[in-house]
């Protein structure tokens, strides 16, 4: 037993025909192939609704299926949604009747094809990411011809007008439908919806006004840009039909991984290693910063894991201008191949070693708490 039509488009049964109208361009819009890629469901239940307003929107078979629902309407000889072709030429057929010959750019509207779109790659460095850079990519396009610069004609001979069309770009084409007959524009197979065609055509392109080549563009990428991130570049894609915009270009960003430093976000985290007798005593180390080396002083006892922080050294924010920071991790190496007399040095120090000064874990001896700390 079919759904009720009128629950079917989400309406009252006393809506009237501007209602049922919108409510059933509403599911189109929702239902249209273009939105849900061909999902059957989504074609069935647009099948459904399709069916419903085909009902619903005619006062008479209206009048009967409110009376006697839809086996009145069969025993009086009408079918509901018999005769149903695909799902694109029941769009078509309904644009005409339902919504006035358009539809909001979904279907298969007439005129010459936009380009299409691209996509390409380009890697940096992190100190690239730091400043922003212009970046030069190369890649294969379609592009507009050169030697007849996009009108698909021989130099110095006439572009006619469209035999086929007259002009118009497009075709009528009359489909039957369960509405009755419709009328819909194509676009010309001759001209592709220009409406012209050269009477000499280009020997370069045969006419088509585009052919391949190879593509250099700079493109200007910038500072704090994420690896993966993308950035668009409109009309630099491939070009379209005469008379119709270029897609767009699409760059990938991939960011170069580096051994100095490990990127979280704005902020950079790198490490120095020292021995353990200079994290005993205190030293000062050299880091590498994206601007080059700076000192950092390390205080005497300085722990495995301990962090210092150099302020503004990270990356900065996309589109802003405060930089994050780095944060200079220190790795204490404990030595594993001592030598007699280094042994007896360090066990005479172990002994030396006031409790107080080895923290929570003493008795244990100060290598044994340094392997402790790595394990």
């Amino acid at each position: 037993m079919p759904r009720d039509y009128y629950e079917i488009l989400g309406v009252s049964r006393d809506a009237s025909d501007a209602e049922i109208k919108k409510a059933f361009r509403g599911l189109a819009r929702e239902l249209h192939p273009d939105v849900t890629g061909h999902d059957p469901e989504a074609e069935a239940r647009f099948k459904e609704a399709a069916e419903a307003y085909e009902v619903l929107s005619d006062a008479e078979r209206r009048r009967t299926y409110d009376q006697y629902g839809a086996e009145g309407l069969r025993s009086g000889g009408f079918d509901p949604g018999a005769g149903f072709g695909s799902i694109d030429d029941i769009f078509q057929s309904l644009f005409g009747q339902a919504f006035g010959g358009g539809f909001g750019g979904f279907g298969g509207g007439g005129g010459p094809a936009p380009g299409g779109d691209l996509l390409v790659h380009a890697e940096l460095t992190l100190d690239e990411v730091a400043t922003g850079v212009e970046r030069e990519v190369e890649f294969q396009a379609v592009v507009v011809c050169a030697h007849c610069r996009g009108n698909g004609a021989e130099p110095g001979t006439p572009i006619e007008t469209c035999d086929r069309c007259g002009g118009a770009g497009q075709l009528r084409q009359v489909t039957r439908t369960p509405f009755g007959q419709m009328v819909r524009g194509v676009t010309c197979d001759v001209c592709n919806g220009s409406g012209k065609v050269p009477d000499t055509p280009c020997e370069v392109c045969d006419g088509a006004g585009r052919t391949q080549g190879r593509v250099t563009k700079t493109i200007d990428v910038p500072a704090g840009i994420e690896d993966g991130q993308r950035l668009r570049v409109s009309g630099a894609g491939h070009a379209g039909e005469p008379g119709a915009p270029a897609g767009d270009l699409y760059v990938e960003v991939a960011v170069a991984a580096d051994g100095r430093f490990e990127r979280q976000g704005t902020d950079l985290v790198s490490a120095v290693r020292i021995p353990a007798t200079e994290a005993m005593l205190g030293t000062t180390v050299t880091v590498a910063t994206l601007e080059g080396e700076r000192e950092i002083e390390l205080e005497a006892g300085v722990q495995p894991g301990h962090e210092e922080t150099l302020r503004g050294a990270g990356l900065p924010r996309l589109g802003g201008r405060r930089r994050g920071d780095q944060r200079v991790v220190v790795e204490v190496v404990v030595p594993t191949n001592l030598s007699d007399e280094q042994r007896e040095i360090a066990e005479r120090l172990d002994g030396t070693l006031e409790a107080d000064n080895l923290g929570p874990q003493h008795g244990e001896g100060f290598f044994g708490r340094m392997r402790n700390v790595f394990r």
